[in-house]
């Protein structure tokens, strides 16, 4: 394999352990926060968080040429990516509308929404059923 390619792959490694250690602890501590509550609130504090440090930092990067390869790949893939995959959903879904691509920012909105309800529950089922 290439060196780059092998680069590549550990900034987006070390980027998702650092991002899944801190979705674990971020949603942990909000879950032993609001212990009474019976809604996923640890989960969408990471989700939130998450697409504001991705739209945020994005727009540094673009606005003011920050962040070379090695970083992008870090931040954005890695340590957002395993922190939560919702960020990345989210502005992706956000740039299609910014492109004026509406119909595709709709589609992968409402696609991914109901076919990832409906694939959590079809593996769910299939499990149950084996």
């Amino acid at each position: 394999m290439r060196a780059h390619v092998l680069q590549s792959l550990l900034w987006v490694g070390l980027g998702g352990a650092v991002g899944a250690v801190l979705r674990f602890v971020v949603g942990g501590w909000v879950h032993r926060s609001l212990s009474a509550a019976t809604f996923p609130w640890g989960t969408v504090v990471v989700n939130l968080t998450g697409c504001l440090l991705l739209g945020g930092l994005n727009g540094l990067a673009d606005s003011r040429g920050l962040f070379g390869p090695g970083a992008r790949l870090f931040l954005f893939i890695g340590l957002l990516g395993g922190f939560t995959t919702f960020s990345t959903y989210a502005f992706e879904s956000m740039a299609l509308a910014r492109d004026a691509e509406l119909a595709r920012a709709f589609a992968n909105v409402a696609g991914q929404v109901v076919f990832g309800l409906a694939a959590a529950w079809l593996g769910y089922v299939v499990a149950r059923a084996i």
